[in-house]
Order: C-alpha cells, then structure tokens, then sequence
C-alpha cells in the first residue's frame, strides 16, 4: 500500500494515525513545558512531513487545534497557527530533493536549528499585536529573546539526528500488519 495525497477520502485507519500523532505531538509539549524552548515538535513535524508529504497538515493542525482547547486557546497558543508551516514547507521541499541518506541527518538538523533560532522572529509579529508593541519595542523584544532562541536552535538541531530513524519508523508502522485493513 502507498501513501497518497490524492485520495479525496481520508481512510479511518490515517484518521486514527493522524490523531495518534497529534496526541503524541500535544503530551509531549505539556510533558516538557518545564524546560523552555526545548520540545519534540520540530522532530515530530519534519518527520510527519518527510512520510505524509502535504496530508502531514492535518495531525499538525489536530495538534495545535488540541493544544488550543487544552489551553484555553491562551494568546501565547495563535502564532501556532502559522509558525508551524515554514517548518512543514521546508520539509516539504527538502522531500522533493531525494537526499541521499548521508546527506539528510545534517541537512534535517539544520533545518530543525534553522526554525528554532528563527522561532522568536516568527513569533514577534502576533506579540507585538496582541502587546501593541511599537516597531522599535518588537525589535528590542526579538533581540532580548536570542538567548532562548539559540537554546531553541541547538536543541532542534541535537534532535533533528532523530528525523530520519523516526520516519522511517513511521513508514515502516503504516505498511505493517497492525494499521492493514481488509478493505483497504
């Protein structure tokens, strides 16, 4: 069986996949909410990405929709609505490159460092409305969170070693007998 974007209905067997996921996505944020910009997000999303390809935007939007209701959809939760997509996009088009293996653990690393040190950057547009923060006040708060954005970068790239072992598990859980249907 193969993974298909085009299908217009979305078996049961992906439905249960996919909130699976987004499940797993949603305690693994609140199981480390305690250690500040360090999450499996990053991993989870560009590896959910590298197997669903476009079909990876709904266990990401059933994540951030969740943890939207589990929050009260807090102001701090709305950037989550856009500032997950550059990191599916670059993902999306790292897919498209048939890396070789060699090539994709420090590629994917990268990327994963790429979106945590841009992380704050991306966030401030919504800070800055929500505080009704001047230019001058957003640029003043980007740069006073650079020290948690590297921390972000670093612990994205130290867990974007796992993209790779963590797809293909995912790849390999899909085709295996346990997610097989007889009317699929």
């Amino acid at each position: 069986m193969r993974l298909s974007i085009t299908s217009s209905r979305l078996p049961i067997r992906d439905m249960a996949i996919f909130a699976a996921l987004a499940t797993i996505m949603l305690v693994s944020r609140i199981s480390m909410q305690l250690i500040l910009n360090i999450h499996l997000l990053g991993l989870f999303i560009a590896a959910i990405t590298l197997v669903y390809r476009a079909r990876a935007l709904i266990p990401i939007y059933l994540y951030i929709m969740l943890d939207g209701i589990f929050t009260g959809f807090a102001f701090w939760w709305q950037p989550y609505l856009y500032i997950w997509l550059p990191l599916w996009l670059m993902f999306m088009a790292a897919g498209k490159l048939k890396l070789p293996k060699i090539a994709q653990v420090p590629i994917f690393m990268v990327l994963c460092g790429m979106h945590g040190l841009l992380f704050g950057i991306m966030y401030a547009p919504a800070w800055a409305l929500y505080m009704g923060l001047s230019f001058n006040a957003t640029i003043a708060w980007i740069i006073a969170g650079i020290p948690a954005d590297i921390i972000h970068c670093i612990s994205n790239i130290a867990l974007g070693t796992l993209i790779v072992p963590l797809a293909e598990l995912l790849k390999k859980l899909y085709h295996s007998q346990l997610f097989q249907t007889s009317g699929q």
